[in-house]
């Protein structure tokens, strides 16, 4: 069997998660030359509800559409991180928004305030989606660094191109940080 990696973001509605889970099934898919699959799920409020976007990625088609058993789970929230924590596979990698997961269920997570970096060093809290796929990127090697900034450069507006370019660039500096003082 060849290889399939999982992702699922997770938060509320409003957070980015569907939009960063398309921007990721497309670094990789279009990008890396991978399969891909991603599928999005969210409650009936447009904003402030639940949401996930789950992104399959293997080197082979791609059978079953949906994230059985997570390699790694983007919490953005406490009630995200605590619904589908026990999903990730054993050995998985989760990273959480540190600004709102404040009780994190293992030692092993990675826990990065990317709704405080997007407040405080680009002045735009929609931005920590982006902020928190430059990280997930660096941290898991899913999909390339720079597949990823195309695919975001690609699809957000043409207004926001630098903004977004920074939201990436702090969330990779973000994860290089937390790798040193590991």
């Amino acid at each position: 069997m060849g290889y399939r990696y999982e992702v699922r973001l997770s938060g509320s509605g409003g957070q980015g998660l569907i939009m960063a889970g398309i921007i990721l099934a497309e670094a990789a898919g279009i990008h890396d030359g991978k399969y891909v699959c991603q599928t999005q799920s969210y409650g009936p409020e447009a904003r402030g509800g639940a949401s996930k976007s789950e992104v399959v990625i293997s080197d082979e088609e791609i059978d079953y559409p949906k994230a059985i058993q997570p390699d790694v789970l983007l919490a953005m929230n406490q009630k995200s991180c605590d619904a589908y924590f026990f999903d990730l596979k054993p050995e998985g990698m989760l990273i959480v928004d540190s600004t709102f997961v404040k009780q994190v269920p293992t030692t092993r997570a990675v826990a990065i305030p990317f709704t405080q970096i997007a407040r405080s060093e680009l002045k735009k809290e929609m931005t920590a989606n982006i902020v928190a796929l430059g990280a997930l990127a660096l941290l898991t090697r899913c999909v390339s660094l720079s597949s990823l900034e195309t695919a975001v450069l690609n699809r957000v507006p043409p207004d926001t191109v630098e903004l977004n370019k920074k939201a990436l660039e702090a969330g990779i500096s973000a994860a290089k940080s937390h790798l040193k003082g590991t």
